[in-house]
């Protein structure tokens, strides 16, 4: 048995609107995925941005003053002789 030609047109009416529906829903659940991934990437660096890990490095900057200086015991000169 055949079917009218109304209704089958109507259902392949049907379904191209379902598919097109499909396809929305899924381009849209992806384009959240990513928004998702994208915000806890970026979550993620500023918190290890913002902590660091404890017991790292640490600089320490002083300054040191010179010890004094006995003076010398003797002076010499030393001349260059004249040619």
């Amino acid at each position: 048995m055949t079917q009218p030609l109304r209704h089958t047109a109507a259902i392949r009416r049907d379904e191209r609107r379902r598919r097109r529906v499909r396809i929305a829903v899924k381009s849209a659940a992806g384009l959240l995925a990513v928004a998702v991934v994208f915000a806890l990437g970026l979550a993620l660096g500023e918190a290890l941005h913002d902590n660091p890990k404890a017991g790292g490095t640490q600089t320490l900057v002083r300054t040191l003053t010179p010890l004094p200086l006995s003076p010398a015991p003797v002076t010499v000169t030393v001349r260059k002789p004249r040619p």
